[in-house]
């Protein structure tokens, strides 16, 4: 078993071109005909900030509210920014993003740093580790992602690709 870390883009291709036989993304997987995909796990967006950060004393937190620091967030198709974009805009709000990464682990070294206030996926914030960051309360702002796994329609899979599956979706 093998696993590599690629763009949504890059997985559908590797599916496709059978260099793949199995694909997780939480983008691009259920609009191909010739996969086979089903609902992996269900996850949210979480606004996170550097401990004493203004936003942590706005109740209820609101997108206006985010909108008046930068944000860092993840790169467009990845991660479910889509929906982050969608939640923006289905809001009126204009977020300033001033950086993009692949990696929540680099979002959150940012906002450490001070840079702005980071939208992330929520089960990357780990209170042991990420001590000088706040997960601010932020469930209501953006709608469930879900992450998928796909398989080529018709493709042969082995064993272990089946026990794979089974042991990431019972």
């Amino acid at each position: 078993l093998k696993l590599h870390q690629c763009s949504p883009g890059e997985i559908v291709q590797l599916l496709l071109d059978g260099g793949a036989d199995i694909g997780v993304a939480t983008e691009a997987l259920s609009d191909v005909a010739s996969f086979a995909s089903f609902p992996f796990y269900r996850w949210h967006h979480s606004v996170v900030v550097p401990a004493g950060h203004p936003l942590e004393d706005v109740y209820p937190l609101t997108l206006e509210a985010i909108t008046d620091y930068p944000i860092i967030t993840y790169h467009e198709g990845f991660t479910g920014r889509t929906h982050l974009d969608q939640a923006f805009a289905q809001a009126g709000a204009v977020p300033d993003i001033v950086m993009s990464a692949l990696d929540a682990d680099v979002i959150k070294t940012y906002v450490e740093l001070g840079l702005g206030v980071g939208i992330v996926a929520s089960m990357a914030v780990n209170p042991e580790k990420d001590r000088g960051l706040r997960q601010l309360d932020s469930k209501h702002l953006f709608p469930e992602n879900v992450a998928r796994i796909a398989v080529r329609r018709g493709h042969y899979l082995r064993r272990y690709a089946y026990r794979f599956i089974e042991l990431c979706a019972p």
